[in-house]
């Protein structure tokens, strides 16, 4: 049986939403065979500007002053999470730092969700539309089956804890540069150390690769058990599949279903 003649059209639109288009490039039309209108002239004459001394150098404007560096970034970054002693006061310093760029697009800042005193503990890569919106990582579609993942090995949101490596959306749910994962990489390992989690899960290739050092694909690396030092001691660490990309790829659950119940015997047998 044909589809009827707008079910394309809405299947479309609900790609687009979920790959994060939310937002239309202009308010108006562009008429893109108009003719160009010739440049107004100018009122008057540009008139000669006069530098002080301390921004002339050798006669010529010094050069305009750049944004700070990545190190720069990235070395006040460590400086502001080894500064919070608590969870709360680190969610307190990424409130008001400004060292991401990420921060003056995003709607808010998704810090984590769960228990933090829960024995294991989630890492993903950065929030999508719907988390920018909730200011909770994992609460759109991908929220939703993470939820029956934990459902069937017992454990719920009041029994783990959940954050990303990156805290703030990226415009249009792009991946995150490498400079970005960069300057918040101190503030994640603060929270790890903070958490201080029995297990921790990292979700998708880039929480695994950005956290664990690791180089191989998540084809190769799911499932396997790595150790990650938090900064107090060394955990058991496992990197999986992101739910994200099981929807995508259905016939990948049995994969990731095996990771959990993994990880549900790694948290029978780890103690306090």
């Amino acid at each position: 049986m044909m589809p009827s003649g707008d079910k394309p059209a809405r299947e479309l639109l609900d790609f687009y939403l979920e790959a994060g288009v939310d937002a239309l490039v202009g308010e108006a039309p562009v008429d893109r065979f108009a003719a160009a209108k010739p440049p107004a002239p100018p009122a008057r004459p540009p008139q000669p500007v006069t530098l002080p001394p301390n921004l002339e150098i050798k006669g010529r404007a010094s050069p305009p002053i750049a944004p700070p560096a990545l190190d720069e970034a990235a070395m006040a970054a460590r400086e502001a999470a080894r500064g919070a002693k608590t969870l709360d006061e680190l969610r307190a310093i990424l409130d008001k730092f400004d060292g991401c760029g990420l921060k003056a697009s995003a709607t808010q800042l998704v810090f984590a969700d769960g228990n933090p005193k829960a024995r294991v503990m989630f890492v993903g890569e950065a929030p999508g539309r719907d988390e920018d919106i909730e200011g909770l990582p994992f609460v759109g579609r991908s929220g939703k089956l993470l939820d029956r993942m934990l459902a069937a090995i017992g454990l719920d949101r009041t029994s783990v804890y959940i954050a990303n490596v990156v805290p703030w959306r990226p415009p249009g749910n792009r991946t995150p540069t490498p400079q970005e994962t960069q300057i918040c990489l101190p503030f994640i390992l603060r929270q790890i150390e903070l958490a201080d989690p029995d297990v921790m899960v990292c979700m998708g290739n880039p929480s695994a690769q950005t956290l664990l050092g690791i180089k191989e694909g998540i084809t190769k690396t799911r499932g396997r058990w790595f150790t990650f030092n938090t900064g107090k001691r060394d955990i058991r660490a496992m990197p999986t599949f992101h739910p994200a990309f099981l929807l995508r790829s259905p016939l990948q659950k049995r994969f990731a279903w095996r990771d959990f119940l993994a990880i549900k015997k790694a948290l029978s047998d780890a103690q306090r």
